[in-house]
């Protein structure tokens, strides 16, 4: 591939999905292009860039083809404990009035980890009886939505990561597959959001999951995404990040949790939390029911 096309490439995936992509990834470009370019009946990358100005289709293709879509049940367990043990007490005691949540997981890929969140939330049902829990979940890629959608996972999907108690309790098996049940699939909407549109529309949230994306955004798209999240997260709302990101030298919205590294908490929330703190844990509560 010449430079000159790389270079476009490189500035198309930047404007339209934050993807920074530097030098050292050209065999990844020739690996996920190469389909892309054939099946479009083009003869090589500098074709493409070309085709990719005029053609969303096509465009679309692209940048599906770029998006990083790893992902498992439960991956990395951190920020779900974090989610069970330290996120969820809180909330119940800010929120005891209002009894609702709204949790927004960006960049959801195949679905695992809102489906991993709904799994939680109904784990805790008894002690949030007569709760409202909202999960909005998504991501820049279509095709990988409607597999989330589906709830459809090989035994390989499945079975990483994922204990084996929540696969006999929340899945069905379906010949080679495993399906999740009908209950955790309806705890999940999934919606097509590039995050580096306007996501306003989303609302407001209570904890928004966003990891394992930004680390491939350039600074510049870093700092966007997560001052237009600080706007859509509550002031007294929870934002839980990768292991390997961090908002320092990003956003000034943000700090770390004190019982977990990877849960930011909004800067101006401290009383409130604090407070929470002070208050019943989810497991006092189920104690005393």
């Amino acid at each position: 591939m010449s430079q000159q096309a790389f270079s476009a490439l490189q500035a198309f995936l930047l404007k339209s999905s934050g993807l920074s992509l530097d030098k050292e990834k050209k065999y990844l470009v020739e690996a996920r292009l190469t389909p892309v370019i054939e099946q479009a009946g083009l003869s090589d990358l500098g074709e493409l860039v070309i085709m990719i100005e005029t053609d969303k289709a096509l465009a679309k293709k692209v940048i599906e083809a770029m998006t990083v879509n790893e992902t498992f049940f439960f991956r990395d367990r951190q920020p779900f404990e974090g989610f069970r043990s330290a996120i969820l007490p809180e909330l119940v005691k800010i929120r005891a009035r209002q009894r609702k949540l709204r949790i927004w997981s960006a960049a959801c890929s195949t679905g695992q980890e809102p489906y991993s969140l709904a799994m939680i939330i109904d784990e805790e049902a008894r002690t949030m009886a007569g709760w409202t829990v909202d999960i909005i979940a998504t991501d820049i890629a279509e095709s990988v939505l409607k597999k989330a959608k589906d709830g459809v996972y090989t035994h390989f999907e499945a079975q990483r990561g994922l204990p084996a108690q929540h696969l006999v309790r929340y899945f069905a098996k379906r010949k080679d597959n495993w399906v999740i049940n009908q209950n955790i699939r309806a705890r999940v909407d999934f919606r097509q959001q590039n995050l580096m549109s306007d996501f306003s529309q989303l609302g407001q949230f209570d904890v928004i999951f966003c990891r394992n994306v930004l680390i491939y955004f350039a600074p510049d798209q870093k700092r966007d995404v997560l001052n237009r999240m600080a706007q859509r997260l509550a002031p007294d709302g929870f934002l839980v990040l990768g292991a390997a990101e961090s908002v320092i030298g990003y956003s000034s919205e943000f700090k770390p949790h004190s019982d977990n590294r990877v849960i930011l908490t909004r800067r101006a929330a401290t009383s409130n939390h604090e407070a929470a703190r002070g208050g019943a844990s989810l497991e006092q509560a189920r104690a005393a029911k």
